[in-house]
């Protein structure tokens, strides 16, 4: 514990003068601080009394690091900031010995006693206490790390940030300082640190965890969420293998094979997703892969910092290891452009199901399917440009990297993958077929066949149209006279060619046609049909009309048919 100062405070909080008042009969030497932590909010001004003091010493921090050389914050200032972090810690210091004198407290003890330890932690980082600093914060992440597990999933993000964005850089930097390989991960720093002896709080935590200090060498590891990866020792290039001297990437790398195993489960136990979604599922490898790339990045500035030759052996390894771990974000980006693109990469465009308004029509009848408009249409066409083009400057880039201008196979092989998705970029239809369950940047032989069949054909398809507007323009009647249709003068020659644009009458008018045909019956007067008198007997029955008739009327004109023919 360190020593107190002109700021410590007083060695018990004083509460309200109202609570003194009531309760001051009853309040004896020994029950005086218990009675304070009854109150939270005593708990919580030592809370953010602490706070306040760490806040004022990372602000000034903050603020003279742009001012500072190379040798850091010296003088007055280095003091100040001390003094704040020493202040902040005896207020943590106070809260742990109050809650060490009641029985139940459990999870908030080793909580307060992790933030005193982290306190400390930043005391001796500032005194430049390397190996003070390990011990300190080796505690603290011990301490966050039983805690995250025995919180459950809901606090998991809360601790895993506690611990990569403040506890985890600090431990790495101090091993740094203290000199300790490179390839001692985390766990192994910590399990070396940790104080163990006469330590109440590491002892609680063991016995509710006692795999916390597990080492398992090649094996795999606890993270700080309780789940089992495997840190890989050696990463493989192309023909090459070498082995991982960074235990950051290494970690990275163990968290991007997780990833991919969760993704690829994920994929396959939901095939029907819309391809938004599975593009979503991405974000799962490609942060972690950013991470491997990051601390792979960090590493080899750490050595050149320290004046490590481009021709050192462990340079050399972080080269080639930056070479893998850039190359297979790239691979996880491009697949997740394919997927956005559709399947068989967008090789087909075909218009989209718009949502159907689900508001009736006035007059009752059901809704027509909607179609797609041309402006949804090109704005999905261009989002596909944008991705083409970004998986065509992630694959430009590859050839940036350390040894990838010597593989001459390698770089024939980016040169073909470029090629097939610069075709797709210059497809001026693309559209959904099917491809891989997990696309990545592999391309396999009958995707391309089935790209290049495509391309032949749109190839001929434009040819004929360009064809038959040559044609029209060709055969084009030169006034305004417009002839009948083709299909109305197929009796005639086109001696001057056919014109396409005239072929039939769309859409069609409304004209007469023929109906009911004419039938010239001349044969009416030579042919004897059933129920029609005879001749002969028509001329007997006027006979004798004639004879007994005295004033026979006068005879008239027989009727005549169509055209003059008599009936």
């Amino acid at each position: 514990m360190l020593p107190e100062d002109a700021n410590t405070p007083p060695k018990h909080p004083s509460p309200p003068k109202i609570y003194l008042a009531i309760m001051s009969p009853f309040l004896t030497p020994d029950t005086f601080h218990i009675f304070c932590l009854t109150l939270i909010r005593f708990v919580h001004l030592l809370l953010l009394s602490a706070e306040r003091a760490w806040a004022l010493a990372m602000h000034i921090k903050s603020t003279h690091a742009a001012d500072a050389g190379a040798k850091g914050i010296v003088g007055p200032t280095k003091t100040h900031i001390v003094s704040r972090f020493q202040k902040a810690n005896t207020y943590a210091s106070h809260l742990v010995n109050l809650l060490l004198e009641i029985d139940g407290a459990g999870a908030a003890l080793l909580e307060a006693r992790a933030y005193q330890q982290s306190l400390q932690g930043a005391i001796a980082f500032e005194k430049g206490n390397w190996e003070q600093c390990l011990r300190r914060y080796a505690e603290t992440r011990l301490l966050y790390t039983a805690l995250a597990r025995s919180a459950g999933a809901k606090q998991d993000d809360l601790f895993k940030d506690l611990l990569s964005n403040t506890i985890d850089p600090s431990i790495r930097y101090a091993a740094y300082q203290s000199k300790l390989p490179r390839t001692l991960t985390i766990e192994r720093i910590v399990a070396r640190y940790v104080p163990r002896e006469n330590n109440s709080f590491v002892e609680e935590a063991l016995r509710l965890f006692p795999d916390l200090l597990q080492e398992s060498g090649t094996a795999g590891r606890v993270d700080a969420i309780g789940h089992l990866a495997d840190i890989p020792r050696t990463i493989t290039w192309r023909t090459r293998t070498v082995n991982l001297e960074d235990a950051t990437t290494a970690q990275a790398l163990a968290s991007v094979a997780a990833a991919e195993t969760e993704l690829r489960s994920f994929l396959a136990a939901n095939q029907n997703l819309d391809r938004r979604a599975k593009a979503a599922a991405y974000d799962g490898v490609l942060l972690p892969s950013q991470d491997a790339v990051d601390a792979t990045k960090t590493a080899i500035d750490e050595l050149s910092a320290d004046g490590v030759p481009q021709d050192d052996p462990r340079m050399q390894s972080l080269q080639i290891t930056r070479t893998a771990v850039n190359y297979n974000l790239i691979e996880w980006r491009v697949g997740r452009n394919r997927v956005l693109c559709g399947p068989q990469d967008g090789a087909l465009f075909e218009s989209e199901s718009v949502k159907k308004s689900k508001k009736p029509r006035a007059d009752g009848k059901p809704r027509d399917e909607p179609e797609e408009s041309n402006g949804r249409k090109l704005a999905r066409l261009r989002e596909r440009v944008v991705l083409y083009d970004s998986a065509i400057q992630s694959l430009d880039s590859v050839k940036e990297f350390p040894g990838v201008a010597a593989d001459e196979a390698f770089v024939n092989e980016l040169d073909a993958k470029r090629a097939y998705f610069s075709s797709l970029r210059l497809q001026d239809e693309s559209s959904d077929s099917a491809a891989e369950d997990v696309p990545k940047l592999e391309l396999r032989l009958s995707q391309a066949k089935s790209l290049k069949d495509l391309l032949e054909r749109s190839v001929l398809q434009h040819r004929a149209l360009v064809e038959l507007e040559q044609l029209s323009a060709a055969t084009a009647p030169s006034s305004n006279f417009k002839a009948p249709p083709i299909v109305e003068r197929l009796d005639e020659y086109p001696a001057e060619g056919v014109d396409l644009t005239n072929l039939v009458t769309y859409p069609p008018k409304f004209q007469a046609v023929p109906v009911k045909p004419i039938f010239l019956d001349v044969a009416w007067n030579y042919i004897d049909y059933p129920g029609r008198p005879k001749k002969g007997s028509s001329k007997a029955v006027d006979g004798s009309r004639k004879n007994a008739t005295p004033n026979p009327e006068p005879k008239k004109e027989a009727k005549k048919g169509w055209f003059g023919f008599g009936r």
